[in-house]
């Protein structure tokens, strides 16, 4: 029973997160435009919370890394440099689709964007597509 408590606890943390970020920023919580803009186009006055949320992630994970390490034993079944062949087309993916799953998934979707529930669509389509194509070409495997 235990299996189910823990997504449940991360959706109702995400959901509080992404609230809090709203409501005390203003802003949706599109991960891949806070990392773009405060590595590629920082400016002074609104670089410091994208850092501030940066570091916030890496030390979430590192914790997690120290308290729950079996969180991170698994096996992928594909080589590293795949990893960062598929990381940078999802870089490129959020800048042409103007945003990531976090913004548009997360974010758009509870607001009821009909542009968020497009690209979200979308997103889920071509990753199904993908791993279909893929698997059936070995390719990347």
């Amino acid at each position: 029973m235990e299996n189910y408590y823990l997504p449940l606890l991360g959706g109702l943390l995400i959901g509080a997160a992404v609230s809090f970020m709203l409501y005390l920023n203003g802003r949706v919580t599109g991960v891949s435009g806070i990392i773009y803009d405060a590595v590629v186009t920082p400016t002074k006055k609104d670089s410091v919370w994208r850092w501030y949320f940066i570091s916030g992630m890496l030390i979430g994970g590192f914790i997690l890394r120290i308290v729950k390490p079996e969180a991170f034993s698994g096996d992928l079944p594909t080589s590293n440099w795949t990893l960062v062949v598929a990381g940078l087309l999802v870089g490129f993916g959020t800048v042409l689709g103007s945003g990531c799953t976090s913004g548009h998934g997360v974010c758009g979707t509870s607001r009821l964007s009909p542009r968020s529930l497009v690209a979200t669509i979308t997103f889920i389509l071509a990753g199904v597509a993908a791993v279909f194509v893929f698997r059936k070409l070995g390719v990347f495997l």
